[in-house]
C-alpha cells in the first residue's frame, strides 16, 4: 500500500477517534445536566412570631419544602409555629438550646447538653426528635473528631451549607444581594444547601425568598428537607477538641 495512503487512513481514523470521544463527552455531560439536583432551604434560628410564618406561607405558596434549624429557648410561646413547621412537611433540626457560644463551646459536653436539651423541647412540643443539627456559626475551626463521634453516638448528623444569604451578620442586605449571594454556590452543584435565617430581623430574607425558590426552580431542581436519613454534610474536621 501507497505510503500516503496509509498516512490518510491513519488521519481519518485519529479524526473518527477524536470526534467519537467528543460524542460520547457531550452524552455524558447531557445525562449530568439531567441528574437530580436538590436544594436544602435551611432557616436558623427559629421560630419567631411573625418572620417564620411569613416565610411558611412562601414555601406553602410554591410547594417546596425547608428545614429550620430550632433554638430550644425561642420555643416557649410559638409551638403552634413550630407545629406548623411540623405538620407542613418540614425539616427540623436543633441548633442548641441557649444559642450563646460563650456556653455552648465551653466544652464538648456542654455543646451536646444543649442540643439534646432542644432536641428534647421539641420532642415535647411535636412528638417528633431531630436526629440533625447546625452549629452556630458553623463546624469549621469548631468540629473535632471526638465531638463527632460522640454525636453520632446520640444520634446526631452535623449540617452545615454551601451557598449562604450572610442575612445573619447583615440582616439588612438589600433583596439583590441576598438573591444574588443564594447562587453562589460552593463546591457541588447538585447538591445546595443555603443558609437562611428566620430572625425577627430578617424582613429582607422573606422579601427574596420568593425569587431564590424561582430561580432555582428554573434549574429543574428538587427542593427537599433534611431529614434523619439525609447524608451528612459538615467542614473538615480539626483534631484538637474543645478543651
Amino acid at each position: 500500500m501507497n505510503k500516503y495512503i496509509k498516512i490518510l487512513i491513519n488521519v481519518m481514523v485519529i479524526f473518527l477517534f477524536l470526534n467519537t470521544a467528543d460524542l460520547i463527552n457531550n452524552v455524558n455531560k447531557a445525562y449530568a445536566d439531567e441528574s437530580p439536583k436538590k436544594v436544602y432551604l435551611t432557616f436558623d434560628d427559629g421560630p419567631t412570631y411573625v418572620i417564620t410564618n411569613k416565610i411558611l406561607d412562601i414555601l406553602q405558596r410554591y410547594k417546596v419544602k425547608g428545614t429550620f434549624f430550632i433554638v430550644g429557648k425561642e420555643i416557649d410561646g410559638k409551638e403552634k409555629i413550630l407545629n406548623r413547621i411540623y405538620d407542613e412537611g418540614h425539616g427540623i433540626g436543633v441548633h442548641t438550646y441557649s444559642h450563646n457560644n460563650r456556653l455552648i463551646y465551653r466544652s464538648e459536653e456542654h455543646f451536646i447538653a444543649e442540643n439534646i436539651l432542644a432536641a428534647e423541647k421539641i420532642k415535647e412540643v411535636t412528638g417528633f426528635y431531630p436526629g440533625v443539627l447546625r452549629f452556630p456559626g458553623g463546624s469549621c475551626f469548631k468540629l473535632t473528631e471526638s465531638l463527632l463521634e460522640k454525636l453520632h453516638k446520640n444520634n446526631f448528623k452535623v449540617f452545615d451549607w454551601n451557598a449562604s444569604l450572610e442575612d445573619g451578620l447583615n440582616p439588612n442586605l438589600n433583596e439583590v444581594m441576598l438573591v444574588k449571594n443564594a447562587l453562589k454556590i460552593k463546591g457541588d452543584r447538585n447538591k445546595v444547601i443555603i443558609l437562611m435565617h428566620c430572625n425577627y430581623n430578617n424582613k429582607n430574607t422573606v422579601k427574596a425568598l420568593p425569587e431564590i425558590i424561582e430561580k432555582y426552580k428554573s434549574e429543574s431542581n428538587n427542593f427537599e428537607p433534611i431529614s434523619n436519613l439525609t447524608e451528612e454534610y459538615h467542614y473538615r474536621i480539626k483534631k484538637k477538641r474543645i478543651s
